[in-house]
């Protein structure tokens, strides 16, 4: 996969357009769905994730900031992926079981 850096020291783009941070397999929108669902903090995020330097984390938070309104859409586009899928895949025959039994 091409990398392409950005004027963000620890971001770079995917192939698809994707901002990941450098050096990992953590793409920015991971890190703020983390932040938002849980209210964590910077340094919240650094102890669940210690192989993030706080340097990465804060260009990632950065990164998105500058570019919310992008990835704020990306998010609802995964989202409504993920419901589509939900709605259109039948449950698992466990859970069917589960649910039968109350």
């Amino acid at each position: 996969m091409a990398l392409v850096e950005t004027r963000y020291e620890h971001i770079v783009l995917d192939d698809a357009g994707v901002p990941h941070i450098d050096g990992t397999t953590m793409k920015v929108i991971e890190l703020v769905l983390e932040s938002t669902a849980y209210g964590w903090s910077p340094e919240e995020l650094h102890f669940q994730h210690p192989y993030l330097t706080l340097g990465q984390i804060h260009s990632a938070l950065a990164y998105y900031w500058d570019h919310k309104d992008a990835l704020d859409q990306d998010i609802a586009r995964r989202r409504a992926q993920v419901e589509e899928l939900r709605r259109v895949t039948p449950p698992a025959p466990f859970v069917a079981r589960l649910k039968a039994q109350g």
